[in-house]
């Protein structure tokens, strides 16, 4: 469900209308999912991470105050049913051309309906993402025509931004903070928003993960497959 715009603490007193954003959620097929869990979990129990993951991060979008709606780009059907049963719009990724080919498409599907919609990316495997943390991102983006925020290692990056009219442009893959800075877009330097710097590719990003909280199905399904479910 898409929400309407809601009203902020303005200047002076008065209030303004605080900017609602659509996010875009790329997610491969399960089975090329996080292969670089392979070495910790078996790939049936590495398919059903990769979705659980894919839950909370998009449960917990939904669940942000200044996300409007959130579009998935999949091609795997059970990852189509499921999110699109917690309220995203799925759509599909064709032509598969990769990952930044699929936020392209993403994006231009939000604008298709709404022109003037400002768009986000953000990572899928985002398993201990906080709405709230979310929402302070996503304020600081707003003050830039496109923003980024860099993963918990500097190195790649976990959310990009557009504001209305301008292209998202993303470079996501390897050295991508590097070459989001290369390309313009402002770096978000927060202290307080590690649940969306937290991606998880590795059994020690999955354990770091743990320990800042993970959502109810990356917990479950972490006590499912005997790795320890965190707290919180």
């Amino acid at each position: 469900m898409e929400k309407d715009g809601e009203r902020v603490p303005g200047g002076g007193g008065r209030s303004q209308m605080a900017p609602l954003w659509s996010l875009v959620v790329p997610l491969k097929p399960l089975a090329l999912a996080k292969t670089r869990l392979a070495g910790a979990v078996g790939p049936a129990e590495r398919r059903r991470l990769a979705l659980a993951f894919a839950v909370d991060t998009v449960a917990s979008a939904l669940a942000c105050a200044a996300v409007r709606d959130v579009v998935v780009v999949t091609d795997d059907p059970s990852a189509a049913r499921r999110l699109g049963a917690l309220g995203a719009r799925v759509v599909p990724d064709r032509p598969a051309a990769g990952l930044n080919a699929a936020l392209v498409y993403g994006a231009r599907a939000v604008r298709a309906r709404r022109p003037g919609a400002a768009v986000a990316a953000l990572n899928a495997d985002l398993p201990a993402l906080r709405p709230g943390e979310l929402g302070r991102v996503l304020a600081e983006a707003g003050r830039f025509p496109r923003a980024f925020l860099a993963d918990a290692a500097d190195i790649g990056t976990t959310f990009l931004s557009a504001a209305p009219g301008i292209e998202l442009r993303p470079a996501f893959g390897g050295a991508s903070r590097l070459a989001h800075l290369s390309s313009g877009a402002v770096e978000i330097r927060l202290g307080d928003v590690a649940s969306v710097r937290r991606d998880v590719d590795t059994e020690a990003d999955l354990r770091a993960a743990l320990e800042l909280g993970v959502g109810p199905c990356t917990a479950g399904r972490c006590r499912a497959g005997a790795l320890p479910a965190g707290s919180g």
